[in-house]
């Protein structure tokens, strides 16, 4: 018997998100803990069901997420952009309505680098005249 599952990677920010799609009852697991137990916020657990919720999915798969690095914001992200990715590999048809949304574009905005002889990534020293 042949299994079917529909894969995807999703980025955020240094988030990397491996999403599995698998037929079933709209379970979902992530790092092998279940979805309430590993998002704590509301906020946090509706930006990873928004793709789910508007192609009207969310009771049709089982997601299985393994994701690593960031921190829990921007693995929400990392995992909405990859069932969105996931999503469009089982039905093509989707593809305009998540990007519509904008489900599909890689969120690249990172934390600039600190720069030597300043204070951050762009503030200087105060500036002292005497």
């Amino acid at each position: 018997m042949e299994k079917i599952e529909y894969y995807a990677t999703g980025k955020r920010k240094t988030s990397i998100a491996r999403v599995y799609l698998r037929p079933g009852k709209g379970k979902i697991e992530i790092n092998n803990e279940s979805f309430d137990n590993y998002f704590k916020t509301i906020s946090q657990k509706n930006l990873v069901t928004q793709p789910l919720l508007l192609t009207n999915n969310s009771d049709k798969f089982d997601i299985i997420v393994k994701v690593k690095g960031g921190g829990l914001m921007a693995q929400a992200g990392a995992i909405r952009h990859g069932i969105s990715q996931a999503l469009v590999n089982f039905n093509s048809e989707l593809r305009h309505k998540l990007k519509q949304a904008g489900y599909l574009r890689r969120d690249s905005r990172v934390k600039e680098r600190k720069k030597y002889g300043l204070k951050g990534a762009r503030r200087r020293p105060q500036f002292s005249k005497r």
